[in-house]
């Protein structure tokens, strides 16, 4: 049985003048709409992530509370849940699903939040990596409807060095014979695990391999990992539904549109929500100094780094204790204004 609600949008026009057919958006609700309308949490999906992972983000006596908040979990178009490659019907199933950008993924929940769920004020919106690229994306593209944004591991706008990682990742992925441009018989599983094994080096820092980190999430030995990431991009993913996505983080930039016309600066100073961006000072692909770049610029931002070891990975729920109670504190500060 499904554990959450779709959202038939129909013909959705996107950003590339392209167009998705019968385009569906996929979500998850915790907790009830107050009656002032006042209390929605949005909490979008990540790159690997679904409305399920979310959930380790909130819970009862946490800062996100559904006992108090209305949390919103939207899983981003390509995650196999919402409109993907892999769930697409023909002509556009597989590699022939259209370019879907961040503005893309917004504008869509825009509309499930106005047309389904009556929504006309977002308290929070917040998340990690590409869940916090589109905290950014939603506060620029609907200033006047967001109070706060809280992005974590994240950024603005993909910096080239990031863009050159997921070159990386994608290309081990494609190199597979059995990959076949997309149109694959069966999944291209030596690509899958290449990607995986590509991608474990990235997700932690330096740090954490060298002081053998990995034995404290039940791996013996630096195989080991990578074995795990292997298996599980080769039996959870579909990879033309990781390639959508890389293509939708690679393209991400809050300018990038008819609003501000690839005006970075203009775009973050347009921003209206009060902010704290939280990065992780060892994360190996959403630097620091991103974030500190962005935050002189988004009206009285705080810029809050956080040291730890765990990398990029710091923000997965139970990997960091420390990093989930600053988290909760910073939410906290940011609901209470």
């Amino acid at each position: 049985m499904k554990d959450h609600d779709i959202f038939e949008l129909g013909d959705v026009s996107l950003l590339s003048g392209e167009v998705l057919r019968s385009a569906k958006l996929a979500y998850k609700t915790y907790g009830t709409l107050n009656s002032a309308g006042d209390n929605v949490v949005v909490l979008p999906t990540f790159y690997t992530g679904s409305h399920n992972r979310n959930e380790g983000y909130f819970g009862q006596g946490r800062a996100l509370d559904p006992a108090r908040h209305f949390i919103v979990s939207i899983n981003m178009f390509g995650n196999g849940i919402s409109s993907s490659p892999s769930n697409a019907p023909a002509p556009q199933n597989g590699p022939r699903f259209p370019h879907v950008t961040l503005w893309d993924n917004i504008y869509c929940q825009y509309r499930l939040f106005t047309e389904r769920l009556g929504v006309s004020r977002i308290r929070l919106v917040t998340g990690w990596s590409m869940a916090g690229c589109q905290a950014y994306q939603w506060a620029a593209q609907y200033p006047d409807l967001v109070d706060a944004i809280l992005p974590f591991c994240a950024s603005a706008k993909t910096s080239p060095h990031n863009f050159v990682f997921l070159e990386g990742v994608k290309a081990a992925l494609c190199a597979d014979a059995a990959f076949n441009s997309g149109d694959y018989e069966t999944p291209p599983v030596a690509g899958l695990k290449a990607f995986g094994r590509v991608y474990a080096g990235w997700a932690f820092s330096q740090t954490f391999y060298r002081e053998g980190l990995y034995k404290k999430i039940g791996f013996e030995t630096v195989e080991d990992l990578l074995v795990d990431w292997e298996n599980d991009h080769a039996e959870n993913w579909d990879a033309n539904d990781l390639l959508l996505k890389l293509a939708t983080w690679q393209a991400g930039d809050i300018s990038a549109n008819p609003l501000y016309d690839g005006e970075i600066e203009k775009a973050l100073g347009s921003i209206r929500a009060r902010t704290i961006l939280m990065p992780c000072t060892q994360d190996l692909y959403f630097p620091p100094e991103d974030n500190a770049i962005e935050a002189r610029h988004i009206p009285e931002a705080q810029f809050r780094p956080y040291d730890s070891p765990w990398g990029h990975c710091a923000a997965n729920p139970g990997n960091d204790p420390g990093f989930e109670a600053a988290l909760d504190r910073s939410i906290q500060e940011l609901l209470e204004e």
